[in-house]
């Protein structure tokens, strides 16, 4: 029927479930596992098929495309009791668009490719849940410049843009650097927003205001109206991610010798607000910490 690949894919999350619509809507057959099977039912009324291991994902895909939380979930599907690597062969390729540790995918990716010849490319992506949904998200990738025009076709229905970084683990480091930039962003709009209340001025007005100015953002037009509204909900995305690639983060940049004395404060800000219970909440609710009476 189609010329087009066979695709799996394993993590269905706020990002996973909508990347595995559009993969569907663009015609792709897809093939999907998640550690609760539940979350496939969405895919399966689509027309996809669920498999019960992650193994059974490489019996009749050549591609396989992750997005898990962390390091060790990646680890477990990977290399676990019904892993990948048990079902990988040469010739299939593995592509994650989960953020993880550079170190630890360079590592994992040498593993992968020496038990079953499966070779990597590191796709992590920016844009949240609605670039998901609307196939906006910048795709930051490394691996081998063959693998990574490979899979550009069918990433290209996800995002508006994939860049090919370098080698395996390039991605994830391009990552960390945009993690950086957005938890401190973050942050930051958090203390203005709590600011300008306390100083009286109408804080569902800043976005606006700065609109096109050279403190405008992304995360300054999402974050600022839910903050001043206090909107954290439906979750778009969780504080404990944010932290996790802060303090990814910290890591990298102490064993690269590189000083990051921002992210290092960030990290232990967003520790401290998700201590309170906000590790599953958006980081809209990043805000409370500054407002009167939630120190």
């Amino acid at each position: 029927m189609s010329d087009l690949p066979t695709l799996a894919f394993a993590g269905i999350g706020l990002m996973g479930l909508p990347m595995c619509r559009r993969l569907l809507a663009a015609g792709y057959q897809l093939v999907v596992w998640n550690r609760s099977p539940d979350k496939c039912q969405p895919l399966i009324e689509l027309g996809a098929r669920a498999v019960a291991t992650p193994a059974e994902l490489c019996a009749e895909a050549d591609i396989v495309l992750l997005c898990l939380a962390d390091t060790a979930a990646v680890r477990e599907v990977l290399f676990g009791k019904g892993g990948i690597a048990e079902g990988g062969k040469a010739g299939k390729l593995l592509v994650d668009h989960s953020s993880l540790e550079p170190t630890a995918t360079r590592d994992m990716a040498a593993e992968l490719e020496f038990r079953s010849g499966m070779r990597w490319v590191d796709a992590p992506v920016s844009g949240g849940t609605a670039g998901a949904e609307a196939g906006t998200l910048a795709i930051m990738a490394g691996g081998r410049a063959e693998d990574v025009e490979r899979v550009r076709p069918i990433l290209m229905n996800l995002g508006q843009r994939l860049t090919h970084m370098g080698e395996v683990g390039a991605g994830q480091v391009t990552k960390v650097c945009n993690q950086m930039i957005v938890a401190c962003n973050a942050l930051v709009i958090a203390e203005v927003v709590a600011l300008a209340e306390r100083a009286g001025v109408d804080a569902s007005l800043l976005a606006p205001a700065l609109a096109g100015g050279f403190a405008d953002s992304r995360p300054l037009q999402i974050l600022a109206p839910q903050m001043a509204a206090s909107e954290f909900e439906p979750v778009k995305w969780h504080v404990r991610t944010l932290l996790k690639d802060l303090d990814t983060a910290v890591k990298l940049s102490r064993e690269q010798g590189s000083a990051t004395p921002l992210s290092g404060l960030a990290a232990q800000l967003m520790r401290l607000h998700g201590s309170q219970g906000n590790l599953e909440r958006d980081p809209a609710t990043l805000v409370e910490m500054y407002r009167e009476g939630d120190q």
